[in-house]
């Protein structure tokens, strides 16, 4: 029998075996023990271990967001078992979506109903410059240009998710976080006049994987193809300066967004769900 317990700076080589598998599904998670450790506090959340013998077989992160890595059905069963009789304290649970759908499902009982399940959504990579051509005009957004490029961060994230994430009194909290993704030139757009038309930002940087998030059309430009030539742009910005895998997920329902990355040169790879508490 295994058991569940937190993962110590000893276990780093055997958490980075579990990346290892599969770099891109990883990459959030990876992104953040290459900075912090496993230390909570630097994380931002808790790496929890599924032991057998000492030997780390799986790994779970627990903060905002729960995250399954490699999880057996074994590791997956204790991990519910950890959790039934404690506060839920995560907005969602997301990751592969074999993993997330089976232990959402063990969960549910205690922590139902969702807000919503997204249970499709396509994993996509590109390991190479787009062969469409990339909008020149896509460029790396300016710290003074932070209060143009908030609104539209703050529209796709509503369209998105389904919240605002300046609701409830997080406005300076959020206006942080975009402020640090813009001064570590991890934000991406076209500006035109003052307005924000395209956005795509790098939301985590691995060693081997750059993740996109945060992809957005102002809403009176959409169906124009700026989509496409925009993330061509966005591809080849994020090779140059963080890493030559790029990628992404959407949801399986978002038609127009998935034809706009296959026709960028993006391949699925695999399969995310995401459960929104």
């Amino acid at each position: 029998m295994g058991n569940v317990r937190p993962v110590f700076p000893e276990h780093l080589e055997s958490l980075l075996r579990l990346f290892a598998r599969d770099p891109v599904a990883h990459c959030f998670v990876e992104s953040r023990v290459q900075v912090g450790g496993v230390d909570p506090w630097k994380l931002g959340g808790e790496i929890l271990g599924y032991f057998r013998d000492d030997e780390l077989i799986s790994a779970l992160y627990s903060g905002a967001n729960l995250i399954p890595i490699e999880t057996t059905p074994q590791a997956r069963a204790a991990y519910a078992d950890y959790f039934r009789p404690r506060l839920r304290r995560s907005s969602s649970m997301l990751g592969k979506a074999d993993e997330v759908l089976d232990l959402w499902r063990l969960l549910e009982p205690v922590w139902g109903p969702a807000r919503a399940i997204r249970d499709e959504q396509p994993l996509m990579a590109i390991t190479h410059d787009s062969e469409t051509s990339a909008d020149s005009l896509v460029r790396s957004i300016r710290i003074e240009e932070l209060d143009a490029y908030l609104p539209a961060s703050i529209d796709m994230f509503t369209e998105e998710i389904g919240v605002s994430p300046v609701s409830g009194g997080n406005s300076i909290a959020y206006r942080s976080r975009v402020s640090e993704l813009i001064r570590a030139g991890r934000a991406f757009g076209r500006v035109r006049d003052g307005e924000v038309e395209f956005k795509a930002e790098i939301g985590s940087v691995s060693p081997f994987v750059c993740q996109v998030q945060g992809v957005w059309v102002a809403r009176h430009l959409r169906g124009q193809g700026i989509s496409i030539p925009g993330m061509a742009a966005v591809v080849q910005l994020a090779r140059a300066k963080f890493t030559p895998t790029v990628s992404l997920y959407v949801n399986s329902f978002n038609t127009p967004a998935r034809k706009a990355y296959l026709s960028v040169g993006f391949q699925e790879v695999g399969s995310f769900a995401t459960v929104l508490f």
